[in-house]
């Protein structure tokens, strides 16, 4: 038997109880496009390409208090080298980040983080090392 081929696309979902806000912070925050709405769910390519893609959801009820970083959590992470850009765009719309654009050493990667309307931890991100893989280019007329 053949192992079947490796998925060609990837899409997070995250799930708000105000979707109205979190569908706004997407749209004109961070200026993602719409791909797919479903009424109570968008879909929303996260990278050029056609292969990354943000669910944002109804939620069926509240979240539940908890760090993000353990089990059962999600960290939504945009890789972008204008981290220090993506920095100063945040705070002019009124989205405090934890701090300025940090440099980790021993991950080589420099970041921030932000919460969205319904709470989820964002990461903006720039590795800043050899073994990552450059994104590719965009398609033709994509």
């Amino acid at each position: 038997m053949q192992p079947p081929p490796p998925p060609a696309q990837q899409i997070t979902f995250l799930y708000a109880e105000d979707l109205a806000a979190s569908r706004r912070f997407y749209e004109a925050v961070l200026r993602l496009s719409v791909v797919q709405d479903q009424g109570r769910c968008a879909i929303y390519a996260a990278a050029p390409g056609g292969r990354a893609f943000l669910g944002v959801c109804q939620a069926r009820g509240p979240r539940q208090a908890g760090d993000p970083r353990r089990e059962g959590g999600v960290v939504l992470t945009l890789v972008s080298e204008a981290v220090e850009a993506w920095h100063a765009w945040l705070a002019a719309q009124g989205i405090a980040c934890d701090g300025p654009p940090r440099r980790n050493e021993a991950t080589g990667i420099t970041h921030i983080f932000f919460r969205d309307p319904a709470g989820y931890l964002l990461e903006i991100q720039r590795f800043e090392r050899p073994d990552w893989p450059a994104p590719a280019p965009p398609a033709p007329g994509g």
